[in-house]
Order: structure tokens, then C-alpha cells, then sequence
């Protein structure tokens, strides 16, 4: 997880009971990816990501569900060999044990949520 400077110091989880600007709680860093958590727990996590232009997240694969959705730019996702363009606003649900990654071909900024539990298909 990187650390960045700007109105949103880094811990491990953004204060509760207080309001949060939620695309400038990532902010882009030239040649990286920036990611904050905003809730961790053991059953599911939270997390804001911000990809600067030509970054990418390698393939990865969970064992649960994990909701996307673009909160600024566009962004390319790459689900079981299925590319998927995503705008301002869109989600999508990638599903447990799917190959996925992330290109930005332009910068974005993404919420990722991930619910833990048993997971029965």
C-alpha cells in the first residue's frame, strides 16, 4: 500500500462518523498506483485505488466476490480472458476464483469491495 501526502493522511482505516470526499481519498502519483483502505475487517474489506495513466494491476484471483466501481476516469478490467471497458459510475461484480486485472490506458480511481464469507456458488 502506498502512502501519499494531501488532505487524507495514511491509516489503516478513514475515521468513522465522519463524512469523506471519496475520489480524494486516493490521490494519483506519476507511474503509480495509490490504494487507501477505508474499512478492514475479517469478514470484507473496502479499499480506494487510483491508477496513473499506464499503470496496471497484475492478474490476480480471490476466493470471494469483489465488487468494482469507477468513481473518476475510465478503466479497463480483464475478467477470465473477457476485457470490459468501465466509465464514471459503472461497477461490476467480479466473481469468486475469476482471473482479473487492470489496465488504465487513462488514469482512474475505483472502490473495490470485497465481502468475506462462505463462499457456495
Amino acid at each position: 500500500m502506498n502512502k501519499s501526502s494531501g488532505s487524507y493522511p495514511y491509516k489503516i482505516e478513514l475515521e468513522k462518523s465522519n463524512a469523506h470526499i471519496i475520489v480524494e481519498i486516493s490521490e494519483y502519483a506519476p507511474d503509480a498506483v495509490v490504494s487507501k483502505t477505508i474499512i478492514k475487517k475479517t469478514t470484507g474489506n473496502v479499499t480506494v485505488s487510483s491508477l496513473y495513466q499506464g499503470e496496471e494491476l497484475a492478474e490476480k484471483t480471490s476466493p470471494f466476490d469483489t465488487y468494482i466501481q469507477i468513481i473518476d476516469g475510465k478503466a479497463e478490467v480483464t475478467i477470465n480472458k473477457k476485457t470490459i471497458q468501465l466509465k464514471l459510475g459503472e461497477g461490476i461484480v467480479i466473481p469468486a476464483n475469476s482471473a482479473h486485472c487492470f489496465n488504465a490506458n487513462e488514469q482512474f480511481k475505483m472502490i473495490s469491495t470485497t465481502i468475506k464469507s462462505d463462499y457456495k456458488d
